[in-house]
Formats: structure tokens, C-alpha cells, sequence
């Protein structure tokens, strides 16, 4: 109390006058990141747990693709068909190129199929991470959710033309066989490349950019030293073993055989060498993996 100033107040201190903060409760969970040790190909735990979120980086790569597009999905036969039809020109009529005991048309679109699918899905996981900077920089999640949700989401796409070859071979009178039955193991082969080698472009784009104009440009290059629209008949023999370091080439030839049987195409590569094409295509995914999973530690400081 102050007197002679006639007024009356009470002295209070700090601890009265501050309100008081509740005391931290120890029932609040606490998530602590911390980087993996030693060699570890996938956190499974993380991935399952963030499972729900690789639905939705398929789902929004799928309408974000044919968002305010006048024909859609549409896209998706026409695209095939006009590169089937330019080939079948220029290879089945003006070059004569062999196709067995296929017509050109049927053998070119037996091809494409598995190849546009690798390409595209190619394409866009090797820009995925940069596309996804402001999701990489802000909250964690596996980062290997965004290319593989690129490779995913073209799935779509070769379901699609699938049932346009479908159409097609009962059109020319080819009526799948029992060999169809092995044709997820190629697509799963086709998904394996694609994705390692896509993990690796994918980090690398977080450093160098140049990806961003490297990746179409071997596409383009790539489809050409892959027996895509001509058959491995046409490479001289002695050659022919270079056509395994192509871990395409098992593919292809893969899907074609499922497709339109054994000994419907001259499948020139012996089960060796295709066998040499799946292992490398296995390396590339291996060593993707482990490349993808040393950098993304850097990749919210770098893009």
C-alpha cells in the first residue's frame, strides 16, 4: 500500500501478474525424423503408413493429365494409332521390314504398347521430385511415392491402348493364347525399368537440370536401338548380342510373345540373352534405389 497519494493499490509480483502456461504433457505424441542408417532399400514402415498419400499422387497425376482437354482420354488411342499408322507406312510398305507371321500393323502396335507406356512413365517421373518442390520442402512422406506414383498412374493410359490391341488381334484373326497368361510379368518388368531408371534421373534432376531437356532427347534415341518397330531379325547375327544390354529388349520381345504366341513372331534373341536384358534392367532398379535413397536426404536444401 503507497500512502499520501490517496489511493489504495496492491503491489503484485511477475509471477502473479504473467498468466500462468500449462506445464507440457507428456501424452502428446512426438514424431522425430531422423535419417536412416546403413544400407536400407525402402522404409516399409513410413511407406505403409504414408500409403494413403501415394493414392492421391496417382489420382491427381491422372486428372491433372487430361484436365481441360477437349478429348480426354481420348488422347490415349489416338496417339498409338497415328504412330502405328506412320510406321506401318514407312516400315511395313515403303522398307518391306520383316514382321513374321504378323501383319505390320497388329506387330507395331504389339510394340508401342509396352514402349509408350515406359517412355511416358520415364518422362514424368524424371521431373517428379523438381514438379513436387513445394510438397518435398514443406512436410515428409517416403520420397520415392512421388516417381513411383508417376509410374502408377501410367498404367491407366496402357490399359486404354490394351484394349485397342485387343480389338485389333481379333480383327486380323489372332486370338490370345495361353501365353497371355505371363503378360503381367513383362508389364511388371516394364514397370521395374522404368522406375529404376527413372529413380535415377529423378535425383539427378534435383542437382543438374539439364535432366529436364536430357530425358526426351534419349527417349527419342532409345526407341530406335530397341526392336520397337522392326524385328531383331533384321540385326546380323553377330550383332545380335547387343541387342540384350537393352533391358528393353526383353520386354519388347516379352510382350509379343505373350501377345501373339510363341512362334507367331521370329523371336531372334535366345532366352540367354533376354535373360541378359532383365538383369541389368534388375541392376538399374537396384542401384536407382540406393542412389535415390542416399540423396533424398539433401533434396528439400537443394530444389
Amino acid at each position: 500500500m503507497i500512502e499520501g497519494t490517496g489511493v489504495i493499490t496492491e503491489e503484485t509480483t511477475a509471477d502473479e501478474q504473467a498468466p500462468a502456461l500449462p506445464s507440457p504433457s507428456l501424452d502428446v505424441p512426438v514424431t522425430v525424423i531422423k535419417p536412416s542408417r546403413g544400407l536400407s532399400f525402402i522404409d516399409w514402415d513410413a511407406f505403409w503408413q504414408y500409403r494413403e498419400l501415394l493414392y492421391f499422387f496417382v489420382w491427381r497425376d491422372i486428372k491433372v493429365r487430361y484436365k481441360q482437354t477437349a478429348l480426354g482420354v481420348v488422347w490415349v488411342i489416338l496417339q498409338p494409332l497415328a504412330s502405328m499408322a506412320i510406321f506401318t507406312v514407312l516400315f511395313g510398305v515403303l522398307l518391306n521390314a520383316p514382321s513374321g507371321q504378323v501383319p505390320y500393323p497388329l506387330f507395331a502396335f504389339a510394340g508401342l504398347l509396352p514402349w509408350n507406356y515406359f517412355s511416358s512413365a520415364l518422362t514424368r517421373s524424371s521431373s517428379s521430385v523438381v514438379t513436387n518442390a513445394n510438397l518435398v520442402t514443406k512436410i515428409y512422406f517416403p520420397r520415392i511415392m512421388i516417381p513411383l506414383s508417376s509410374v502408377i498412374s501410367g498404367l491407366v493410359d496402357f490399359c486404354v491402348s490394351a484394349v485397342v490391341l485387343a480389338v485389333m488381334m481379333l480383327l486380323y484373326g489372332f486370338p490370345p493364347t495361353t501365353s497371355v497368361l505371363l503378360l503381367p510379368v513383362f508389364l511388371l518388368l516394364a514397370m521395374v525399368t522404368s522406375l529404376g531408371f527413372g529413380l535415377w534421373l529423378s535425383a539427378l534432376n534435383v542437382r543438374y537440370r539439364d535432366v529436364n531437356y536430357l530425358a526426351p532427347f534419349i527417349v527419342q534415341i532409345w526407341m530406335y536401338l530397341t526392336p520397337v518397330v522392326y524385328a531383331t531379325t533384321l540385326i546380323p547375327e553377330r550383332f545380335r548380342f547387343l541387342l540384350s544390354l537393352n533391358p528393353m529388349t526383353g520386354v519388347i520381345e516379352g510382350f509379343r510373345w505373350a501377345l501373339l504366341g510363341p512362334g507367331v513372331t521370329d523371336t531372334a534373341l535366345a532366352p540367354g540373352l533376354v535373360a541378359v536384358s532383365v538383369g541389368i534392367a534388375l541392376a538399374v532398379f537396384l542401384t536407382g534405389l540406393v542412389y535415390f535413397r542416399t540423396t533424398e536426404k539433401t533434396f528439400a536444401d537443394i530444389v
